[in-house]
């Protein structure tokens, strides 16, 4: 993987916490990194080169004007107001190659002097039980600042554990050993045939970036809800919302509009097309 500046810009040694998200069911952690580039005025520097993902290239997300610059796979923004960097991924991850390309980002944050790794994803719904709708829309968060994933201060900000973790499971175990240099022990992942219900959630991507960044000795803390395929603009609000809680954002100082706290970012405007014509009705 390589890191491109473009010219003109720098990278700041005071960004040390960075977010990105971990492609999933109805793209929700894509949406909230989308609501935060736009809402903090974060800046692309540059962006990233791994031959594992798969190519695109798009117009500008941000802007309402055409000033020329294209969307790529894998772009890099930071907002110096709140030493933040933000990486946006455009495009999922070629078949096969999710392990390489975790271990590819995972040291591009190491040596980039990060300290902190928000990831956002998204769960199947279907995967949820017991659910309790008094409490209303829930994020559920796995951190490696304890091994059985737990993390006092996301317990307190209200998020609830991702107890599907066993870090002795045989895939958490697969993840961990692949990307430890020390480790001999030679696991294998599960075939597809073979994968069961509990393998659902390290079969996900999140799950090898967490392991990969964990390896590097990283603090990483995936921040992860349950949704389905559809319209998941409130599922993207609520993972930016609660990055911000993390990390400590202020969304009060965010550069919304017409006096929100957030920007809607221009490319929403036509994420499903444009409205009906109501003179048929």
């Amino acid at each position: 993987m390589e890191f491109v500046v473009e010219e003109g810009k720098r990278v700041s040694e005071e960004c040390s916490t960075l977010i990105l998200p971990a492609l999933s069911i109805g793209n929700v952690g894509q949406l909230a990194v989308d609501l935060l580039v736009s809402s903090t005025g974060a800046e692309r520097i540059g962006y990233l080169d791994d031959p594992n993902l798969l190519p695109c290239v798009g117009n500008d997300a941000y802007g309402p004007l055409p000033c020329g610059e294209i969307a790529l796979p894998l772009e890099v923004y930071e907002s110096f107001s709140i030493a933040t960097t933000l990486a946006q991924q455009r495009s999922p991850v070629a078949k096969g190659m999710m392990i390489k390309f975790a271990e590819n980002i995972a040291e591009f944050a190491a040596s980039s002097g990060k300290k902190h790794v928000v990831v956002l994803s998204s769960l199947d719904f279907q995967r949820l039980h017991n659910l309790d709708m008094s409490r209303g829309p829930q994020v559920y968060y796995l951190s490696n600042v304890e091994s059985d994933g737990r993390d006092d201060h996301c317990e307190r900000l209200g998020f609830g554990r991702l107890h599907e973790y066993d870090s002795e499971g045989r895939c958490w175990k697969y993840l961990s050993s692949v990307f430890d240099e020390n480790n001999k022990e030679e696991l294998t992942f599960p075939s597809e045939d073979e994968l069961e219900d509990i393998d659902y959630y390290p079969s996900l991507p999140f799950a090898a970036l967490f392991s990969a960044f964990k390896a590097k000795g990283l603090v990483v803390t995936c921040l992860l809800c349950y949704c389905s395929e559809g319209d998941n603009i409130p599922d993207a609000f609520l993972l930016a919302e609660a990055a911000s809680k993390l990390t400590g954002l202020s969304p009060d100082k965010f550069r919304g509009e017409e006096g929100g706290k957030w920007r809607i970012p221009y490319s929403w405007k036509s994420m499903y097309g444009a409205p009906p014509d109501m003179s048929m009705f």
